[in-house]
């Protein structure tokens, strides 16, 4: 199937055998792979976290969410790409958890860089099993966090303006998907639409949180230092004496605060894990 690119069907009919067997036979064949060798736990110091929803079909009882578990050693490295080293059911702290209490204490004692987005229950399992592994907030989880603020931010305006939700032919409504693209993505004739609506009194609260999103500092791994101090200066001026009516920048800024590394160390080192997990960047400044 995987060498060959061949669907389940092909092969059954060309071993002659039937569909359950096919897969049983696939689904021991990828355990081997993912699990016979031991050895690919071996050098993994940098791990990333993230969960994934497995189906998006109506709820029968089975759990929608899985706990992706993620080498981005070779990628931080410069030598490879990151590899999926497990998916364990559930997205809880006990699923993460457990998975690292089953592994080897030579795993454990290896790994030095926890990236994950701000679910604090995996951070409290890797805080329990992996105590000395600094925690990371990846890139992408930082401007998807400021990117969400910003949507609240402009419903609320649409709702205190117009009295209620957004519909076709409303300014801000009509501007929605433009504010989370990045600028060099927008047509010209899109970007002035949206600095035509921005500029507008009653959307002085979007515009400052748009402006915010955009002046976010890259983070990379050529110049690590820089995107920590502007970081740290963008999070120390948002996270207290910020107008009442910017109650959304006002909460970005607590939990940003809340979330920032001890001795102020950030995930300048970890690219994206959206990336890892297939996700798309085209919409964020990250």
């Amino acid at each position: 199937m995987a060498t060959d690119a061949m669907s389940v069907k092909a092969c059954t009919r060309g071993l002659g055998i039937g569909w359950k067997k096919a897969c049983t036979l696939a689904l021991s064949a990828c355990r081997h792979l993912t699990y016979g060798d031991l050895a690919r736990l071996h050098h993994v110091r940098v791990l990333g976290v993230d969960e994934h929803k497995w189906k998006h079909v109506r709820e029968d009882g089975t759990q929608s969410f899985v706990t992706a578990i993620v080498d981005l050693t070779p990628q931080i490295d410069g030598t490879g790409t990151a590899s999926l080293l497990d998916m364990v059911p559930r997205r809880s702290a006990d699923a993460f958890g457990d998975w690292l209490a089953a592994r080897p204490q030579r795993f454990r004692d290896t790994a030095k860089t926890l990236t994950m987005d701000g679910y604090s229950g995996y951070a409290k399992a890797a805080s329990e099993q992996v105590s000395k592994a600094r925690q990371v907030m990846a890139p992408f989880h930082v401007v998807h966090l400021a990117a969400g603020k910003l949507d609240l931010c402009r419903q609320r305006i649409q709702n205190e303006t117009l009295g209620h939700r957004g519909r076709a032919g409303d300014p801000l409504y009509g501007i929605r998907r433009a504010m989370l693209t990045r600028r060099s993505l927008i047509t010209p004739k899109r970007a002035k639409r949206l600095d035509a609506v921005l500029t507008a009194q009653e959307c002085v609260a979007v515009q400052v949180m748009c402006s915010l999103r955009r002046s976010s500092p890259p983070v990379t791994r050529r110049w690590p230092g820089d995107g920590e101090k502007q970081m740290f200066k963008l999070i120390k001026r948002i996270k207290s004496g910020i107008h009442k009516g910017l109650t959304e920048l006002a909460t970005l800024g607590r939990t940003l605060w809340h979330k920032r590394p001890r001795s102020w160390r950030t995930s300048t080192l970890a690219r994206p894990m959206g990336r890892s997990m297939g996700r798309s960047r085209r919409s964020t400044d990250g």
